[in-house]
């Protein structure tokens, strides 16, 4: 049997840097530990490739997979399908592989109550709440989305409370360390 691996449930607001913070502790990082690819019914952006950043399924392959049960946890969120398809985590902890999961908050709330005892949740958030617009904007968000994901994002900074940690993203290199710090104490076991 492997030895037990981490589940680390990742959320917060749309802009707050959550896929990039992710994937640079992962190119630094020495652990045996994998960023879970989540599905979306959304449409890439610029730069994202299938399979690597995301699964780009269509909505009616979201909703199949969705009566099949093959997927951990889905929602609507703003106005696309996202979720965790089963896939991305038990076989490869079973392998002693920990898994991060960046999700959304919903999503964090269905993994936590699936795996009582056995996650570990980070809130990350920016340092004031202006600073969504702007990497929401940089990022090539229109007008309309990025009103939807800021009102989304004031539901969400709520929820803060919910989550073991909160990591504040003000700028990466100090957001690396401290999810550092949180999670290599998690393969010490």
């Amino acid at each position: 049997m492997a030895a037990k691996v981490p589940l680390i449930v990742l959320s917060g607001p749309s802009g707050a840097g959550k896929t990039t913070v992710v994937d640079a502790l992962l190119r630094e990082s020495k652990w045996p530990l994998r960023r879970g690819i989540t599905a979306t019914s959304r449409e890439p952006r610029p730069g994202e490739v299938d399979d690597r950043d995301y699964h780009f399924w269509s909505v009616d392959r979201f909703k199949k997979a969705i009566a099949d049960g093959a997927m951990l946890e889905h929602a609507m969120v703003h106005t696309d399908y996202y979720g965790t398809p089963r896939s991305e985590v038990d076989g490869y902890r079973e392998k002693g592989v920990g898994v991060i999961l960046v999700i959304d908050v919903q999503g964090a709330a269905h993994v936590r109550d699936l795996y009582p005892g056995d996650h570990c949740s980070i809130f990350l958030t920016v340092p004031q709440t202006g600073m969504l617009r702007d990497r929401l904007e940089y990022r090539g968000d229109s007008e309309a989305k990025i009103l939807t994901r800021l009102a989304t994002a004031e539901r969400e900074l709520l929820r803060v409370g919910e989550f073991d940690h909160v990591v504040v993203n003000d700028d990466l290199p100090t957001a690396i360390r401290d999810l550092t710090k949180i999670i290599e104490p998690l393969f010490a076991n």
